[in-house]
């Protein structure tokens, strides 16, 4: 038996099975298989994919990367075109774009790639329509724009959320609150700082270990509400992605506007219509925010800020980090920043490495 004929197997099985307090356990352990199984499907197909064929990745370029993914014909190349220089092939009928398409949006001074990637269809994560390739593709990504269609049911939304799922990328979540490392002995050490509220017990940590064949590890669950699903996380945090997602909705000049008015009060959702030009300001502001980016401005001695041209860095970014983003050799130079703006006690801070820097600060850099 394969393993998508095992993983089948287990979804069937799961399927079956009722839900209750005496099935919680078992429930568990099927799910533990199931994350091995997928993430074994997965490795996979990434060894064996050293051959032939189209491959759907491309360079990572930019201040950050977003990556456009959904259903055939919902609007992800009339997006990328919209907000970028680049034409990806539109049609309408499905399947226009068959691999990556990336192109750049320029805004606040940040470049920042969008990569259009090939529309997938339903049971991806299996590796239907090449969409396992596709669909992992995400996991590079700073965010992920799901482009939707208004006019359908939620069912695509929840179908795409899956299929995600399935290649271990979770969107808009942190990684669980459990602290978990292996052992060369000792045996299993299981603890929590309050009683769990979940079906997360002591014995279903214990099982899932061994199931991982994992016979010496000390575990400490943090949050009470830590489910056996985050557990299994923590347990393949190597093959797992925690990504931020913006869900657009297109097409909203086919809806009514109450339906419209629902959509844009969801959260990290932004509402557009590509062929009416209707909301793609939003849309570019929201990618924007969701990045979290900070634009900081350098200035010389003597010499005005160049406010036309800042260096973008991660929102929480330090001194420290902005010196690498120059050059990899800068910090083993530097002496000390003057720093004017909103992260400086007074103007201008005299500030060493560690100082965190905010958005729209100016920053004069010394070397030795």
């Amino acid at each position: 038996m394969g393993i998508i004929e095992k993983i089948q197997a287990i979804e069937e099985e799961m399927a079956r099975t009722q839900k209750n307090k005496a099935t919680e356990h078992h429930l568990g352990l099927l799910k533990g298989k199931l994350a091995r199984y997928r993430q074994q499907l997965i490795a996979d197909e990434a060894g064996s994919s050293g051959g032939g064929g189209t491959g759907f990745e491309v360079a990572k370029s930019g201040d950050a990367r977003a990556v456009l993914i959904g259903y055939p014909s919902v609007g992800k190349s009339s997006l990328l075109g919209k907000i970028t220089s680049t034409k990806s092939e539109i049609a309408h009928y499905s399947f226009t774009t068959l691999t990556s398409v990336p192109g750049v949006l320029k805004y606040q001074g940040a470049e920042i790639q969008i990569v259009d990637l090939p529309g997938i269809i339903y049971g991806a994560s299996q590796g239907k329509g090449r969409g396992r390739q596709v669909v992992a593709t995400a996991r590079t990504a700073d965010l992920v724009l799901m482009v939707l269609d208004a006019t359908k049911s939620t069912h695509q939304r929840e179908s795409l959320e899956r299929e995600l799922e399935n290649v271990g990328i979770r969107l808009n979540k942190e990684r669980p609150n459990i602290y978990f490392k292996k052992k060369d002995t000792g045996g299993v050490k299981v603890s929590f700082t309050s009683p769990p509220k979940n079906n997360l017990t002591d014995s279903t940590i214990k099982a899932l270990l061994r199931d991982y064949r994992i016979h010496n590890a000390e575990v400490l669950v943090r949050d009470e509400q830590c489910s056996i699903d985050d557990f299994i996380d923590v347990i393949n945090e190597q093959h797992i992605n925690y990504v931020k997602c913006l869900y657009i909705y297109n097409k909203i000049d086919a809806v009514s506007l109450e339906e419209v008015d629902r959509l844009a009060r969801e959260p990290n959702t932004v509402v557009m219509s590509c062929e009416m030009d209707l909301g793609l300001d939003d849309v570019v502001e929201e990618i924007w925010y969701q990045l979290n980016l900070s634009r900081v401005y350098t200035k010389k001695r003597g010499v005005k800020p160049a406010f036309d041209d800042p260096l973008v860095v991660r929102n929480g970014s330090t001194v420290g980090d902005l010196c690498h983003s120059i050059h990899r050799d800068f910090q083993d130079k530097f002496k000390y920043a003057l720093v004017w703006g909103s992260s400086a006690k007074h103007s201008p801070q005299k500030c060493g490495l560690n100082h965190k820097i905010h958005d729209q600060d100016v920053v004069s850099l010394f070397t030795k």
